[in-house]
This record gives structure tokens, C-alpha cells and sequence, in this order.
């Protein structure tokens, strides 16, 4: 995402309801600290989502084959690669 982004390419239309574009805010870092960043509030929803998707979908389930820390194959999604 981040050469595509630093590239000049963005999602279409708007971020959110106030008329914020993707394009609005900066690349790196600085969309998360500085003058034009992301608001707090989006963040929080960045974070909460993120971490309800490793509470849900990504974890650790005993006797799946998990073969190191970070192997989250729980049966959900078998695409047939091992």
C-alpha cells in the first residue's frame, strides 16, 4: 500500500460523511501525526477493528497445524496450499 500510495494512487470518492477525501491525507507517518492526519476518532475505529479481527478470526487453534508463532491456520479459510 504504501509505494501504490506514494505512487499517487488513491481510493475514489470520500473517507467519511464531511467530504474528506482518501487523497486528503499524507502518506507514512504523517497521516498519523501532524497538521493534516487522520482524526482521532479514525483511528480509534482503525485500531478497534483490527483488534477484533485478531479477537474473531486470527487465532491460535490447537491441533490445526500450526507450525510457528504467528501460523494462524484455523480451518476457516482452506485454500489447499499444504
Amino acid at each position: 500500500g504504501r509505494v501504490v500510495t506514494r505512487g499517487g494512487l488513491h481510493l475514489p470518492g470520500d473517507i467519511d460523511y464531511s467530504g474528506d477525501s482518501f487523497d486528503s491525507f499524507p502518506n507514512g507517518v504523517a497521516a498519523l501525526f501532524g497538521p493534516d492526519s487522520i482524526p482521532t476518532a479514525g483511528l480509534v475505529q482503525i485500531v478497534a477493528f483490527i483488534g477484533w479481527l485478531e479477537c474473531a478470526f486470527m487465532r491460535d487453534v490447537e491441533g490445526t497445524g500450526n507450525e510457528h508463532v504467528g501460523d494462524f491456520r484455523n480451518g476457516y479459510i482452506d485454500f489447499g496450499w499444504d
